[in-house]
């Protein structure tokens, strides 16, 4: 089956990548081409979350996670980590509504409990309010570093090993799966495309175990800008992608 996108394209309902994770970025490079202060970034790029958020709910992701705030992001100005430190708060006050209404539910990862009191219980409130949602999972990486991911994943193997409910000879793929901070999403923990936006083409520590088969897309649309119809175009390529995890595709 097939769908129109608003370029008039068709994309494939049949299709769809069940795991789209993003990389949100150029909030700050948005407002400075406009003369205004990085927050403002911020706080348009909030908007397109929402937006982002119901067009993908709307085409069948199942999954869409999203790298809000790194564990290198504290590096950052005091008072842009503050501003998006009380970002959670606003979002989630004026979103959850909308969000239970789509069916979708949040979900969180990272250091939660290293954030600020009021940005918690935001984050936990969001996850508790729509823990009864069965349709998209929003996820939000927040506080989150992939290093940090697999080095508490290896830590509580270890554990397991030291006690001997674990024989190191028996770890698997499987093993490291079930430790990361992605374990809860099932087979569903491994993106199956991934968007930086900003023009930037790294990972910037971002689930590097998860997308060793993702399928990588690269724009130079800032996030701020990032709309329903360059979000069309991003699934377009992926549907464009031979993916052989690995192997070789075989004539019939």
């Amino acid at each position: 089956m097939f769908k129109n996108t608003q370029d008039n394209q068709q994309l494939n309902v049949d299709n769809i990548p069940a795991h789209v994770a993003i990389i949100m970025d150029g909030n700050g490079r948005w407002a400075q081409k406009r003369h205004l202060p990085r927050i403002a970034g911020h706080k348009r790029g909030m908007e397109t979350v929402k937006t982002i958020t119901k067009v993908a709910s709307d085409i069948g992701v199942k999954v869409l996670t999203l790298y809000a705030f790194s564990t290198e992001n504290w590096k950052r100005p005091h008072d842009e980590v503050s501003y998006l430190m009380g970002l959670p708060v606003k979002f989630f006050n004026d979103f959850v509504p909308d969000l239970i209404k789509n069916n979708v539910q949040v979900r969180v990862m990272g250091l939660i409990d290293q954030l600020p009191a009021q940005t918690q219980k935001a984050v936990n409130d969001a996850v508790k309010d729509t823990a009864d949602c069965t349709g998209m999972i929003l996820n939000f990486a927040l506080n989150y570093g992939s290093r940090l991911d697999m080095t508490m994943a290896v830590q509580k193997i270890g554990r397991q090993v030291k006690a001997g409910i674990l024989d190191p000879n028996k770890i698997t793929d499987q093993t490291i799966d079930d430790n990361l901070m992605t374990s809860f999403l099932g087979q569903l923990a491994d993106p199956d495309l991934l968007i930086r936006t900003s023009g930037e083409e790294r990972i910037s520590n971002f689930l590097l175990w998860q997308i060793a088969y993702s399928e990588l897309v690269f724009t130079d649309v800032l996030w701020p800008d990032f709309d329903k119809s360059v979000f069309e175009q991003m699934i377009l390529e992926y549907q464009h992608r031979d993916r052989r995890f690995g192997g070789i595709k075989t004539s019939k």
